[in-house]
């Protein structure tokens, strides 16, 4: 996994019935390592999204601004990480990834990283490595689930498999849960072959553009615009039947 971290990279994601997943990890034995963690190969992922209070990082991504970032805090329960992480879509379609651990995440002032070489408050990690300031961030919603981390035997590229889906915004009170979705997102650094997209042309499941965050925020915040949202939101029902 270290020589496969991906932080700048081109992003392929899919939406499948979890119905259609064994079939799926059947076709891909045989090109891919799976990630082990104490003797488990699904993790489990807990994470909060910041955004300003006029939703600025949702509205950017809802209007459709090419530039765009994410800014979250994710625990990565069954490796006892937690980093404070930027994600920055640029205009050529490449998502960027910037990180710091965060141990103990709580108190501001205390300076973080994962080297004494490169320790930041977050503070200035958030100031120097995005269009924010951390005084104008909140925490806005609560995303868990359960993940499937597959390498390619060729460490070209990564594809990460997310399940069980909760959404909790912290500032609505609502929740969201579809526990039959599975997220499939293919990370590669560049347009090299990878054979999850024909395992996914034989399936007939085409790539779809979507976002957990825009999606759980769409899906808990009642009053939000979200009309570019919405036909994502029933195709995905649909495929659901629910």
């Amino acid at each position: 996994m270290e020589s496969v971290k991906l932080m700048n990279r081109i992003d392929t994601k899919f939406a499948v019935p979890m119905a259609v997943l064994p079939a799926i990890l059947q076709a891909a034995e045989k090109d891919y390592y799976a990630q082990e963690i104490d003797g488990k190969r699904i993790a489990t992922y807990d994470t909060m999204y910041y955004d300003t209070d006029t939703l600025d990082m949702y509205i950017r991504h809802h209007d459709r601004q090419l530039v765009r970032q994410k800014i979250r805090v994710r625990q990565y329960v069954e490796s006892r990480l937690t980093f404070l992480e930027i994600k920055r879509k640029n205009n050529k379609g490449r998502t960027k990834k910037k990180r710091i651990l965060v141990p103990g995440f709580a108190l501001q002032g205390d300076t973080f990283g994962e080297t004494k070489k490169e320790l930041w408050s977050v503070e200035t990690f958030i100031a120097a490595k995005s269009r924010y300031q951390w005084s104008e961030l909140s925490p806005h919603l609560s995303t868990k689930f359960h993940r499937i981390t597959l390498v390619n035997k060729a460490k070209t590229e990564r594809l990460t498999i997310d399940m069980d889906l909760i959404w909790d915004n912290v500032v609505t009170g609502e929740k969201k849960s579809y526990d039959q979705l599975v997220i499939i997102e293919l990370k590669r650094d560049g347009n090299v072959y990878s054979p999850m997209t024909k395992i996914m042309l034989d399936n007939r499941i085409k790539p779809l553009k979507i976002s957990k965050y825009c999606i759980g925020t769409a899906l808990t915040s009642p009053h939000l615009k979200r009309n570019r949202f919405k036909a994502k939101i029933r195709k995905i029902e649909k495929m659901l039947n629910v």
